[in-house]
C-alpha cells in the first residue's frame, strides 16, 4: 500500500507543537497540522508489507493500509469512508489513543513507524471541514427500546451502532453532559470539547436520544429499567480510584487526580464556583503515578500556575527503546515523554511516598519519601524493597494520586443482581457481552476494567452487534475488523 519506495524516499514527519511557553498560557490544543502534501507523503511511507501487523495492533481492527493508501491518492473522501467503516470516532483516537497499532507496524522494526495515529486525525478533520460527516438516519424502524447507561466512547459507540439498526436509543448519563471522560477527565488542551459536541449533534440528528444529570441506580432503578425497555447495556467507566494508604492521606490537599481534572474541565467550560475548589496555583505540586493521567495532572498544574511540579513513580525508569523481553510487535513498556512532561515537570523514578505532613490546621505542607529497588526472582513477581537510608522530605501543598482505578462502582450492578469478578467488574465474555441476566450487556471499562479509549469503541461496537442478535434473532452489524456500510 502507498508508494511503493514511499518507506525509502521519506521520513517519518510529526506535527509540531507550539512552544510551551505560549501554549500553557490557555488549554487549547496546541498541535500545528502539517500540510496536505506532507500528509500525503506519510501515506506513501505505508509498505506492501504482506502481512499488515497494524491490524492485530489495533483493537478496531481499523483498515490502516486502505486508509494510507487513499491519503496517498488524495483521495480523501475515501480515506474517511474506509476509516469511518470501522471507527464511530476517529477524531477521539486520532488524539488520544497511544497508538498500539504504530508499535505493532512492520516498519516499526527497523525504521520510525508509520504515523497511523496522525494520518486517522487529519483523515477526520478533513472530512468535518468539507462537510462530509453527516447523519444517517436507520433505513427502517424496529419497535425495540435500548437503554445505554454511561456515555463515555463505549456507550456512544454502541448508542450508534443500535441506532442504525433500527432501535429507539436512550443513553443516560448522571453527569450534566454526555462525553464521559472524554468530557470530565482529559485535558481541554488534549481535547478541546466543542470535538465532542460536534459528534454529539449528529448523533441527536440520527435519533439518539440523551438523558443528562440522572443517576442510574438511584434516580432510576433497575427494575424500572428493565420494565421500560428490551434491552440494558452497561458502559459506564472503571471509577474506584486506587487510594495510597499512609499517614496524612486525609490531609486536605491530598486529591484524587479525577476529582482535580473533572474540576478543571468545568472550570474551563465556564462554571465559576466551587464547593471545595482545587487549584495548583502557587502550590508545590506532586503528582504520584507516572501514567497518561499523571501526565494530564502536570500539563493541568503548570496551566494554572503552580509553583513547581515534581512526578513520582514507584517503577524503574524505563528505557527509551523497546526492552528485549517485549519484542515485535507486542506493546512495549517503554519510556514515552509527554507534551506535558516537558512543560516543566521533574521526573522521579523507584520512589515511594511513605507519608503526608500536615501542619496545625490538616493541611499538607510536605510528604517523606524513599527510594526502592524491584528485585528479580526467576518465575516469580518483582520484591519492592525500600533502600534504606534514602528517606527525604519534600515540600508539596498539593498531592494527586494518579495511581488508576480498581474497578467500577456496584450499585446498578447489585440491582441487577449481576455476578463480578474480584475487582468489582460485571462478568461478561467477549463472545456475547450478555451478563447472567438476560436483556442485560456490559462493555468498556465496567467489563475489563480500566483500558484505552479505543477498546471502549471497540466493545461498543461489539456489544451493540450482540444485542441486536439477541432482539432479533441476527444482526448485519459489523464485528471487529469488519467494514461497516459508508458513512460519508
Amino acid at each position: 500500500m502507498g508508494k511503493t519506495t514511499g518507506f525509502m524516499e521519506y521520513k517519518r514527519k510529526n506535527e509540531a507543537y507550539i512552544p510551551a511557553k505560549e501554549r500553557v498560557k490557555n488549554y487549547k490544543e496546541f498541535t500545528q497540522p502539517l500540510k496536505k502534501s506532507e500528509l500525503q507523503n506519510q501515506g506513501a511511507r505505508c509498505m506492501d508489507c504482506g502481512i499488515p501487523f497494524c491490524h492485530s495492533g489495533c483493537p478496531l481492527g481499523n483498515l490502516i493500509p486502505d486508509f494510507n493508501d487513499a491519503v496517498y491518492q488524495g483521495k480523501w473522501k475515501k480515506a474517511a469512508q474506509i476509516l469511518h467503516s470501522t471507527n464511530n470516532f476517529p477524531e477521539f483516537t486520532g488524539r488520544l489513543c497511544p497508538a498500539p497499532c504504530e508499535e505493532a507496524c512492520v516498519l516499526g522494526i527497523n525504521e520510525d513507524p508509520v504515523s497511523i495515529e496522525n494520518i486517522e486525525k487529519n483523515i477526520v478533520e478533513t472530512a468535518f471541514d468539507n462537510n462530509w460527516i453527516k447523519p444517517i438516519l436507520p433505513l427502517k424502524k424496529t419497535d425495540k427500546n435500548v437503554a445505554i447507561i454511561g456515555s463515555g466512547p463505549a456507550g456512544l459507540a454502541a448508542a450508534q451502532q443500535l441506532n442504525r439498526a433500527g432501535h429507539n436509543v436512550t443513553v443516560y448519563e448522571r453527569d450534566e453532559k454526555p462525553g464521559g471522560l472524554l468530557r470530565y477527565g482529559i485535558p481541554d488542551f488534549k481535547m478541546e470539547k466543542n470535538v465532542i459536541d460536534r459528534r454529539l449533534e449528529i448523533l441527536k440528528a440520527e435519533g439518539i436520544v440523551f438523558k443528562t444529570g440522572v443517576h442510574v441506580g438511584i434516580d432510576i432503578k433497575a427494575e424500572v429499567l428493565k420494565a421500560d425497555f428490551d434491552a440494558v447495556v452497561l458502559c459506564g467507566g472503571a471509577t474506584i480510584r486506587r487510594n495510597l494508604p499512609i499517614p496524612g492521606s486525609d490531609l486536605k490537599g491530598v486529591v484524587q487526580a479525577m476529582d482535580f481534572l473533572s474540576q478543571n474541565n468545568r472550570r474551563v467550560d465556564g462554571v465559576k464556583k466551587f464547593e471545595n475548589e482545587i487549584l495548583a496555583t502557587n502550590k508545590n505540586v506532586v503528582v504520584i503515578g507516572g501514567g497518561d493521567t499523571g501526565s494530564d495532572c502536570i500539563g493541568t498544574s503548570i496551566r494554572q500556575g503552580a509553583k513547581s511540579v515534581s512526578n513520582f513513580e514507584i517503577m524503574p525508569m524505563a528505557t527509551e527503546n523497546r526492552p528485549e523481553d517485549q519484542p515485535w510487535p507486542f506493546w512495549p513498556m517503554r519510556l514515552r515523554t509527554s507534551s506535558s512532561h516537558k512543560e516543566g515537570a521533574e521526573r522521579f523514578f523507584s520512589i515511594s511516598t511513605k507519608e503526608f505532613i500536615g501542619d496545625k490546621d490538616g493541611n499538607l505542607k510536605g510528604l517523606i519519601t524513599a527510594e526502592v529497588e524491584w528485585i528479580k526472582q526467576p518465575g516469580q513477581r518483582p520484591i519492592l524493597k525500600e533502600v534504606k537510608g534514602t528517606e527525604k522530605e519534600w515540600k508539596c501543598e498539593l498531592a494527586l494520586l494518579a495511581m488508576g482505578f480498581t474497578g467500577s462502582e456496584t450499585t446498578l450492578a447489585d440491582q441487577f443482581g449481576l455476578e463480578l469478578d474480584a475487582r468489582t467488574n460485571i462478568k461478561a465474555s467477549e463472545e456475547n457481552y450478555r451478563t447472567n441476566i438476560p436483556g442485560v450487556f456490559v462493555a468498556g471499562d465496567q467489563r475489563r476494567g480500566q483500558s484505552l479509549i479505543v477498546w471502549a469503541i471497540s466493545e461498543g461496537r461489539q456489544v451493540a452487534h450482540h444485542i441486536d442478535s439477541y432482539l432479533m434473532g441476527k444482526s448485519e452489524l459489523p464485528l471487529k475488523g469488519q467494514g461497516d456500510l459508508p458513512r460519508v
